[in-house]
């Protein structure tokens, strides 16, 4: 039987991998009223900084990843970095998390955690205030390291648009 036929699930093997420096960059954006955003940026929100408790459950997050998907190996963390930034037009928050090791495996799956535990963050703090908040899209910009090298996103964010796959990918 070949592997993942027949509901056969497994961690793939990662044991005669050698460390490598592995760097991953996720972004997303979280779309809100214009009004709600103006009350996230003069800090008038009950629950209190948006932006500093979405930047630390980010980075919570991606240290924890494994622990939300069964397939996904720890990782010796040595960066985490989520960086949010409002934006006006669409209002919302762009959100960026760059996250490193030296590690057998990439960190992609950390740096998309932590975006996404970012984007959901921002929506618990004012859902009281904006419940037709949006999410995404949530995507990998860039990831180096191991044995397929630097692949970075060439297009700009748009649903339905077909993205390059990195080398080896199917």
């Amino acid at each position: 039987m070949r592997r993942g036929q027949g509901g056969r699930v497994e961690m793939i093997d990662v044991g005669d991998k050698p460390p490598t420096a592995r760097t991953a960059v996720a972004s997303g954006f979280i779309s809100m009223r214009s009004a709600t955003l103006r009350r996230i940026r003069e800090g008038s929100l009950p629950k209190g900084d948006v932006l500093a408790v979405a930047r630390v459950a980010g980075i919570q997050a991606a240290k924890r990843t494994p622990e939300w998907l069964p397939l996904c190996h720890p990782l010796p963390l040595s960066h985490v970095a989520v960086d949010l930034r409002p934006a006006a037009r669409p209002a919302g928050i762009r959100i960026r998390a760059t996250v490193r090791c030296t590690g057998p495996t990439g960190v992609e799956m950390e740096a998309l955690t932590a975006v996404a535990a970012a984007a959901l963050t921002i929506y618990d703090m004012v859902k009281s205030i904006d419940r037709g908040m949006e999410i995404g899209p949530v995507r990998l910009e860039r990831k180096e390291g191991g044995r397929s090298g630097l692949w970075r996103r060439n297009d700009a964010p748009r649903r339905g648009r077909r993205v390059e796959r990195p080398r080896g990918a199917r």
